[in-house]
């Protein structure tokens, strides 16, 4: 490294900050004000509706709170910039070897020829390939996703040189070929159509098999394959570890003759009386199986759905690394989640634009972000428990001496004694050791422990997409996935690790809060559910909870109200969002609280009082065709009688009920203002009306098989129809 100092990174703080702290102290103020007017204009006791209302000031306490907890994200986000231009001035050998870690878990959910598409994109980074060391997790151990690595292990040898030598973006070859653009104003023709048609004839190869379910005849003789017998299940199957590609090998060369990435499957052994600790597990097999064959000092882990996009993200990331004034406390890097499939006007709410643009850099403003478990870069290190000091100085020049006298076969066997079974008994590994265990979110509580070690993070965000993946394009994949995440939080927040126990004196608390805007998702549900049901249930008895259009307290509310949402708005669109985009997170805003985060806290307390146990659902990667028209045509995808889809029908059918009988009311008292002490209620309710307005189609209008099944409607029907009779008697 050169004497004289040359940052590789700088930082930025967000603009107009100041005009948003006024606004955020005048929406204090605002819901200041709704508590005092709660509080001094309860009604008395024995009069009609006081429990109702001490509810929805319990509520507005509670909304207000999570308000002022999600402020430490907006308060001072910052923005890192890489100057990789800085770091290519510098020789090549000093550059730290990466090991990257891809984990599949079902070649059903997740087929095979979307994970290597993912592991080729790895293997094709714009970084020395004698550096780079690829490691695919089977968690199924299934002989398909072996067969499919293994095509691509060959496939590798002609696409890497393409990439480098037409500098290629994206690296994952099957969103390459699915590109629109004219791929021919980079390549020459005859090449181009020469790569297609080897890809091509890989993934036809694949796919029969896949479908087929075997392997041809012909390499049953094949000696890579002879590990798998019939006997072998998902979750009855021996330690396995194969090296595809050896980096140490001088015959591992690519068409061009140059090197080749070090290539390795894995599949840990599985039965079916050990617990396996779900993705955990199997991150954690992956840190000891890559220290025996690479041991490199920087391991970057990828969900198998995503792919990279920038064959420049490991510089990036060194850039925050390897800076010699402020890198040296940074443990990790992290990047955002992108999603290549998001409609248009996001329907499902899934983009995560705003987290991407303002939570995250919120994060880095006290001390970086959160580890969320893919596009994550990592010091090996402290992966393994290792505390931040102020001596401790990092080795980048580990794994650079590779054992030339040891044989593959030698360290494949060395590997699979420290993946079986019984290898952790009486360990620390998944305690102090690794990735956490015995929690649903085992990557965000990870990351918690790291920086209460003394490390910081970072986050890049930089213009062309690090990594981009799969997003649900169903309604249930995606209220599956934001339980488990909202259950997993929650169970954080719950535990000794919560981060305002754990984190006290050693994370900041600005950062503690941060944390904590993901744990209350959870308990959100509470509130939110009883926000939605109670005022409408009161509109129709004509008991009033809020105040008169013409009383000065009908400021507080309406300003509050237009404040927060149109803030929300704003910054939206200023992250690239659209109109239609906002709305539809409103809709799935109220979906996941009274669906997902309800059963992830009712998931969360069963698993306190030990009547469950801690499941992990895989969310599926693929959908049917019709369902995939759908989505492209942003058509909500039900199609199943889950009773989340009996909760989200009965909340819309009884806001329903409840605005048809406010109407009424307002007929019959002739006008508005003889309705004016419910006006505010029947504006509520028509705008839940308004926010579920596909949830009505689906129950009463569509034919196709994505609609409500008919169990769900008569449910649905029913359970409103029952609770506003109640009402009303």
């Amino acid at each position: 490294m050169g004497e004289s100092y040359e940052a590789l990174f700088e930082t930025k703080q967000a603009k107009g900050r100041f005009a948003y702290k006024l606004f955020a102290c005048s929406m204090l103020a605002g819901i200041c004000s709704i508590w005092f007017y709660r509080a001094t204009h309860a009604p008395g006791w024995g009069e009609q509706g006081r429990w109702a209302w001490i509810g929805i000031f319990a509520a507005e306490i509670w909304f207000g709170f999570y308000w002022i907890i999600t402020q430490s994200v907006r308060w001072n986000p910052i923005y890192r910039f890489t100057h990789t231009e800085k770091l290519s001035q510098r020789e090549e050998a000093e550059l730290p070897n990466v090991d990257i870690f891809v984990c599949t878990a079902d070649p059903i959910a997740e087929p095979p020829i979307l994970v290597i598409s993912t592991v080729l994109s790895a293997m094709a980074y714009n970084y020395p390939p004698e550096k780079l060391s690829v490691y695919l997790s089977d968690d199924a151990g299934s002989i398909l996703t072996f067969y499919a690595l293994w095509e691509a292990s060959r496939f590798a040898k002609h696409w890497l040189p393409f990439c480098k030598k037409y500098n290629v973006e994206p690296r994952s070859p099957a969103a390459y070929f699915s590109k629109l653009c004219d791929p021919h104003d980079s390549c020459i023709p005859t090449e181009w159509s020469s790569m297609k048609n080897l890809y091509e004839e890989m993934v036809d190869g694949i796919d029969l098999v896949v479908m087929l379910g075997k392997i041809p005849e012909e390499l049953k003789a094949n000696k890579r394959f002879s590990e798998w017998s019939s006997g072998m299940t998902s979750r009855n199957h021996p330690p396995i570890v194969q090296i595809l590609i050896d980096g140490r090998d001088q015959c591992s060369i690519d068409s061009d003759g140059n090197a080749l990435p070090t290539l390795v499957y894995m599949a840990r052994e599985k039965r079916p009386q050990h617990h396996h600790n779900f993705k955990a597990g199997a991150m954690n097999a992956l840190i000891r199986v890559s220290s025996e064959i690479s041991n490199s000092p920087i391991i970057l882990n990828m969900d198998c759905d995503m792919y990279s996009n920038n064959s420049e993200s490991i510089r990036h990331a060194l850039c925050l690394f390897l800076d010699e004034e402020r890198g040296h406390d940074i443990g990790f890097v992290q990047y955002p989640q992108n999603f290549h499939n998001i409609t248009k006007n996001d329907l499902y709410g899934n983009s995560l634009i705003v987290s991407n643009e303002v939570e995250l850099p919120g994060f880095d403003s006290w001390g970086g972000p959160l580890y969320i478990g893919t596009g994550c870069f990592h010091r090996r290190e402290i992966l393994c428990g290792r505390k931040n000091s102020k001596d401790y100085k990092e080795d980048w020049k580990r794994g650079i001496q590779r054992k030339m006298a040891e044989r593959a076969c030698i360290l494949e066997e060395r590997a699979k004694f420290l993946i079986t079974c019984t290898y952790e008994h009486n360990t620390q590994w998944g305690q102090e050791i690794g990735l956490k265990y015995d929690c649903a979110v085992e990557d965000v509580i990870t990351g918690l422990l790291i920086q209460c070690r003394g490390w910081k993070s970072g986050y890049i965000n930089p213009p062309r997409k690090a990594f981009l993946g799969v997003a649900p394009t169903t309604l249930a994949q995606s209220l599956v996935q934001y339980k488990r995440w909202s259950e997993g939080h929650f169970q954080i927040f719950l535990s000794k690790y919560c981060p305002f126990i754990l984190g006290r004196g050693k994370i900041k608390l600005g950062l503690q809060m941060c944390y904590c805007i993901f744990g209350f998702w959870a308990p959100n549900s509470l509130p939110t559910l009883y926000y939605l049901v109670i005022p409408s249930l009161c509109l129709l008895k004509g008991i009033s909870l809020f105040p008169k259009i013409t009383s000065p307290w009908f400021m507080s509310f309406a300003c509050v109200a237009i404040g927060k949402h149109a803030y929300g708005l704003v910054e939206s669109l200023q992250c690239g969002d659209t109109l239609a985009g906002w709305w539809n997170f409103q809709r799935m805003w109220i979906l996941r609280r009274t669906t997902s985060f309800l059963y992830g806290i009712t998931a969360t307390i069963l698993k306190l009082l030990r009547i469950s146990k801690m499941g992990f659902a895989i969310t599926a990667k693929v959908s049917d065709g019709d369902a995939s028209k759908r989505y492209e045509q942003e058509v909500m995808e039900f199609g199943s009688s889950s009773s989340m889809f009996v909760i989200i029908g009965a909340v819309a059918m009884l806001n329903l009920f409840c605005l048809v009988g406010g109407l009424q009311r307002l007929v019959v008292d002739g006008g508005i203002m003889g309705l004016e002490p419910l006006f505010i209620q029947i504006f509520l309710c028509g705008l839940v009306v308004a926010i579920h307005l596909p949830i009505y189609e689906a129950l009463f209008i569509r034919k196709d098989k994505g609609s409500l099944p008919l169990t769900v409607t008569f449910l649905s029907l029913g359970s409103a129809m029952f609770v506003t009779l109640l009402t009303i008697v």
